[in-house]
């Protein structure tokens, strides 16, 4: 009697036990990926959308993703471009400073002291003509034995670095009403004008950097109630703008 063979199963079942910890490494990974996409993205609405698509094809079970993300680090780009103004405005304050020095240096050659005067001011480079110098009472007109030291001036205004430049006409409160002038302040813009005609005859200068204004008696440096006072207040200013500002 022939015997029946047995057939043995073999019930050939490979060990998955690695899978587990297979899946907790790809979670770490993933959810290192998505600190280092939060860390590197200001924008968390894509934080929100890419967790969103991971958790989509991890289903089943908790992820790290599930849980609330982080909050987003910043890059705090204004700080940046704040600091950048910072140092710029540093940079262009030492180079008005320079050139301070040279005017300053012109005025004490020339003898010059009680006519010009300089000033750092907030706005720029202030260099302050009295009328005593270049124009003769109630005249607009720059007197001709000044007009070499107009242009000398001019030779001054010629930088590395062309800056924008703003000359102002200024009056006491005395009125003054003849043929030529109806008013102070026609008076301060024709002071203005005539003066810096005479320093764009200098064609180093380029004439679209500059501008001139009349502000008549309403912008005083002193009292007006006593001789010495209305004498400050009786100018042309020259003001040199830094690197980057728009005339008014």
């Amino acid at each position: 009697m022939a015997r029946k063979r047995r057939k043995k199963k073999h019930d050939e079942h490979m060990d998955e036990s690695w899978l587990v910890p297979y899946a907790d490494i790809l979670t770490l990974l993933l959810a290192l990926f998505i600190v280092l996409f939060a860390a590197s993205n200001v924008d968390a609405k894509k934080f929100n959308s890419l967790r969103s698509s991971f958790n989509n094809v991890f289903i089943g079970g908790t992820s790290v993703l599930e849980y609330e993300s982080p909050t987003p680090v910043e890059i705090d780009t204004v700080a940046i471009q704040n600091d950048k103004e910072k140092e710029r405005e540093k940079q262009e304050q030492e180079e008005l400073k320079e050139l301070q020095k040279k005017i300053n240096g012109y005025i004490t050659e020339s003898g010059l002291d009680l006519s010009l005067k300089t000033r750092l001011t907030e706005e720029g480079l202030l260099v302050t003509i009295q009328d005593g110098a270049f124009f003769n009472p109630a005249s607009a007109k720059v007197r001709a034995e000044d007009i070499k030291i107009a242009r000398e001036i001019s030779e001054l205004l010629v930088m590395d670095s062309p800056r924008n430049i703003i000359v102002s006409g200024h009056t006491d409160t005395i009125p003054i009403n003849n043929h030529e002038f109806k008013s102070n302040w026609h008076l301060s813009v024709m002071r203005s004008v005539n003066f810096m005609s005479i320093l764009l005859e200098n064609e180093k200068l380029d004439p679209s950097r500059f501008s001139a204004r009349g502000l008549g008696e309403y912008e005083p440096v002193a009292t007006n109630d006593t001789p010495e006072g209305r004498s400050l207040n009786r100018r042309v200013e020259i003001l040199i703008l830094p690197n980057g500002v728009e005339q008014e």
